[in-house]
C-alpha cells in the first residue's frame, strides 16, 4: 500500500478523517496553529545554526590568536 508513497487519494482520506474528527470549525484553527508551530521551529533552527556558526568562528579566531602567541614566544630574542 505504501510502496509508492503518499498519493493524492491517501491525502484526501486523511483530510476527510480529520474533518470528521474535529469538525469544520476547528480545522482552520488547527491548521493555523500547525503553521505557526512550523514557523517557530524553523526560526529556532536558524538561530541555532547561526549560534553554531558564530561559535565556530570564535573558536577559529581563538586558535589563530594562540598560534600567533606561540610563534612570538618561540622567536629568538
Amino acid at each position: 500500500m505504501w510502496e509508492r508513497g503518499l498519493t493524492p487519494t491517501h491525502l484526501l482520506i486523511f483530510l476527510l478523517i480529520i474533518l470528521l474528527l474535529f469538525g469544520a470549525k476547528r480545522v482552520p484553527d488547527i491548521a493555523r496553529s500547525l503553521g505557526r508551530s512550523i514557523g517557530e521551529f524553523k526560526r529556532g533552527r536558524a538561530e541555532g545554526e547561526q549560534a553554531a556558526r558564530d561559535a565556530a568562528k570564535d573558536a577559529a579566531a581563538k586558535t589563530d590568536v594562540e598560534k600567533k602567541a606561540d610563534e612570538e614566544t618561540k622567536k629568538p630574542a
